[in-house]
């Protein structure tokens, strides 16, 4: 009778050493099935470019499948509430971008950054001030004298009222002491018609990306004046940065990163930080951003915390000058 007592619960115990053992593995192995990479903004563009590179060669590290999707529509707020309501496992995550920073101060959701793990930033690129090839202004020194003695009748476009290159503009001249609607922003769909604009003489000045204003610039028909970083721009690297002309810290720019719902497992975002982190120093990263003219810049976990933070009270501050504060 002892004897059988004791085969069935050495029995017993196997079984749960088993059942524990098999629990095992499937934890540690993640992941174990296709990850979704949502972006929140249409094909073709920047941050879906961005997105795709980095969603094949994080397949190419996790050797699962990341499927690339695409989620649209309400300046971003759609996309964003997909990443930040998706199970927090994993197996959904997401391209933040800088409008998490400025959507909430707008009214259009109450999304905003402390919603997120946030896992890694990979890309920044700051605003630059351009002027059209044949503008009187031949560096920022001459187009800041102009603005101050002719408050409200030069006109600067590159994105909609309220949007990154408008808030970059306003941010920078109240940092400098400058009432911002010293100039006049006449709205544009974007940085593309605005430049068109720009050469055509229908505005005086462009705030945007550097890679946006690139093709103008290298056909000889604009002049890329400042950008607002600070170090220098690897597209452009004799374009003097606001700081070194002025002594301003003031920094502005469209941003990138991955992030995952809050509450993502420590285990789940040491490993794809780990991904990310390789990524953005292969060389086939460095190539792919540099060959657009993307800005390439890192911040691990807690880094790209602090940089979102940072981001979303600029923003709310500038948009509360303006008078765009919900």
């Amino acid at each position: 009778m002892f004897a059988r007592r004791t085969l069935i619960k050495t029995m017993v115990a196997m079984a749960a050493g088993c059942a524990l053992g098999a629990a095992l593995p499937a934890h540690a192995a993640w992941p174990e099935r296709p990850v979704t990479l949502v972006v929140p903004w249409g094909a073709g563009g920047g941050t879906d470019a961005t997105a795709r590179i980095i969603g094949a060669l994080l397949e190419k590290d996790l050797g699962q499948p990341v499927n690339v999707v695409n989620r649209t529509g309400g300046n971003g707020v759609v996309g964003h509430q997909a990443i930040a309501g998706a199970a927090p496992d994993g197996y959904t995550i997401g391209m933040a971008t800088v409008e998490i920073a400025m959507m909430h101060h707008q009214g259009l959701t109450k999304l905003n950054p402390r919603d997120f793990t946030p896992l890694a930033l990979m890309n920044f690129d700051p605003a630059a001030l351009t002027v059209a090839a044949d503008s009187p202004y031949k560096s920022f020194d001459d187009l800041f004298k102009a603005i101050q003695a002719n408050k409200g009748k030069l006109k600067a476009s590159g994105t909609g009222l309220g949007g990154i290159w408008h808030l970059g503009l306003s941010g920078m001249l109240k940092d400098l002491k400058q009432d911002p609607k010293d100039v006049r922003f006449v709205p544009s769909n974007g940085a593309a018609p605005a430049m068109v604009d720009l050469a055509a003489g229908g505005v005086d000045i462009v705030a945007a990306s550097l890679p946006e204003a690139r093709s103008l610039i290298d056909a000889g028909r604009a002049r890329a004046l400042v950008v607002m970083a600070n170090e220098p721009a690897a597209l452009y690297p004799k374009v003097p940065t606001l700081k070194s002309l002025t002594g301003s810290n003031w920094t502005n720019g469209a941003w990138r990163g991955i992030v995952g719902p809050k509450g993502l497992p420590a285990e789940v975002q040491a490993r794809l930080s780990a991904s990310l982190r390789k990524i953005y120093d292969s060389r086939e990263y460095k190539d792919f951003m540099n060959g657009r003219g993307f800005g390439v810049t890192y911040a691990d976990s807690a880094e790209f915390g602090k940089f979102m933070d940072k981001s979303d009270a600029d923003m709310g501050a500038i948009l509360k000058t303006l008078g765009m504060a919900k």
